[in-house]
């Protein structure tokens, strides 16, 4: 998998997003590309925002007993799979607004580097160490930069 704190692996990122334009249209699911930058926009929330409300007990021991598993190994994800109801994008959004954040947010990630993010704990899962930190995030953005065709 690549690598989500390597400037090379960064750089792609940032190339295949600034091939996203507002009429880009997805190859399955229901986003529209600005929906889909917002989404990707609260995996960063969750690091470097409070902004979200942390898991209850019931739901936490959920997602770091079952869900865990799934967002942190290597594996792809499946097109049209579930998310979390704080990633899930209704409204509208500023296509340059959201694009601009990511970007911002994926550059932040890569300077701070993997030693800040190994043993850290996330919002959702408990501590990761920067593997799974890397696996969580690039696989994510992976997921939906191919979901728009890029």
């Amino acid at each position: 998998m690549k690598n989500i704190f390597d400037i090379n692996d960064v750089n792609e990122i940032l190339a295949r997003i600034s091939k996203l334009t507002p009429e880009t249209k997805g190859l399955w699911g229901k986003m529209t590309v600005s929906q889909m930058l917002a989404h990707c926009n609260v995996s960063y929330e969750l690091v470097y925002e409070n902004k979200h409300p942390k898991p209850n007990l019931f739901i936490g021991f959920i997602l770091k007993t079952f869900v865990k598993k799934i967002v942190v190994n290597e594996t792809p994800y499946k097109q049209n799979s579930g998310t979390a109801p704080s990633f899930v994008i209704k409204d509208d959004k500023d296509f340059e607004k959201e694009k601009t954040r990511l970007i911002e947010y994926i550059k932040k990630t890569q300077e701070l580097g993997a030693t800040y993010f190994d043993n850290k704990e996330s919002h959702s899962f408990g501590i990761l160490n920067k593997t799974e930190w890397n696996n969580m995030l690039y696989k994510h953005l992976n997921h939906h930069l191919s979901q728009f065709g890029v």
